[in-house]
């Protein structure tokens, strides 16, 4: 077994949140005149609250906003999207998924999340995955954001294996630069497919079993 661990990305690998982040980003940009689309919206991906409004405020004119302001922006966004949140079901979760993580699990693999979402807990509960990971690392306990790997070495602390036992999953290139610099090997999906940072290219999760059973 070449590793004892897998560590997952949330959004873009086990379940699909983008359009949820873009229409409550969205709503935050039009209320301020600020341009927004989803080619924008793509540099958010992999990065914390709080840097993803940075980057929403590069094409902001208006005046300048203080850190208290700018925490009030980014809570109200967070209203918009736990709103979006609440929609998400089971069915969020492609069957493909579940079968990759039981199996996984079933041949004595830990599995868990590091994500730099704080929204992590209630999203694994909303879409029933709450009850599979043996740890999860998330925006809660960690003080920097990806391309730090403080989550994943978080992550890896909490099923107590060493970062070297453990794979990374991601789809976001600050992922797989965080995985690397944590010591870790990263697989990467969609658009971190074609990193080249990353160890191990895959389509879909059903992959992994050929990479690490």
């Amino acid at each position: 077994m070449k590793f004892k661990g897998i560590i997952f990305d949330l959004d873009g690998v086990l379940v699909h949140t983008d359009k949820l982040h873009y229409r409550a980003w969205k709503k935050i940009a039009d209320a301020r005149g600020i341009p927004f689309n989803e080619e924008m919206n793509n540099l958010l991906r992999g990065v914390s609250r709080m840097e993803s409004l940075e980057i929403i405020l590069r094409n902001y004119h208006g005046p300048a906003l203080s850190a208290e302001e700018k925490e009030a922006i980014a809570e109200e966004k967070n209203r918009y999207y736990r709103e979006e949140l609440e929609t998400m079901t089971p069915e969020d979760v492609t069957e493909e998924v579940r079968e990759s993580l039981t199996a996984l699990k079933a041949a004595g693999i830990k599995v868990a999340v590091g994500s730099s979402s704080k929204n992590t807990r209630f999203i694994l509960k909303q879409v029933g995955l709450d009850k599979i990971f043996d740890g999860v690392s998330d925006g809660t306990n960690i003080t920097k954001s990806k391309p730090d790997p403080e989550v994943f070495l978080k992550a890896a602390e909490y099923v107590s294996l060493a970062p070297a036992d453990c794979l990374v999953v991601e789809d976001a290139v600050a992922g797989i630069e965080a995985a690397k610099s944590g010591g870790m090997k990263a697989a990467g999906i969609g658009d971190a497919a074609s990193c080249e940072k990353t160890d191990y290219r895959i389509a879909a999760l059903a992959d992994l079993k050929d990479i690490v059973l």
